[in-house]
């Protein structure tokens, strides 16, 4: 019976000292998440900007930067298996024939007289003239 009467008394101060608590705290809740969802939203946006600046900055600075001044080219490749290789690069006036494997470079021979390869460029139109010819049999077969 004491126990009752207790907690009869105490029961209204502990109702109303509970009420601002949870009224202080619905409209935080409510507006908070709202908030943080608008401020995930900004920061994600700015993230993003950034990355978008540092790649135009990135496309700049390489236009910026002569490309055409390269004292070393490589002239050709020819692949001796899935992870061998031999390239030759020229340098300045001389021409290396460069042996690479997935832990070594050798060089296997400088050229006396450089080599003189034939442009590439006819290779590339042929190329694309017999793809576009297998296309445009392919779309006429679905047709």
């Amino acid at each position: 019976m004491h126990r009752t009467l207790l907690l009869g008394l105490a029961l209204p101060f502990v109702a109303t000292a509970a009420e601002p608590v949870a009224q202080a705290a619905a409209p935080l809740a409510s507006t908070g998440m709202g908030g943080q969802l608008v401020q995930l939203l900004l920061g994600l946006l700015l993230v993003i900007g950034l990355i978008f600046l540092l790649a135009w900055l990135m496309r700049r600075v390489q236009q910026i930067v002569p490309r055409g001044g390269q004292v070393i080219k490589v002239m050709a490749t020819q692949a001796l298996g899935p992870r061998d290789r031999l390239v030759l690069v020229q340098v300045g006036g001389e021409q290396v024939l460069l042996g690479l494997t997935p832990g070594n470079i050798t060089a296997l021979h400088v050229m006396q007289e450089p080599v003189h390869l034939p442009d590439a460029e006819p290779a590339s139109t042929e190329f694309a003239q017999r793809l576009m010819e297998l296309l445009g049999k392919d779309q006429k077969d679905k047709s």
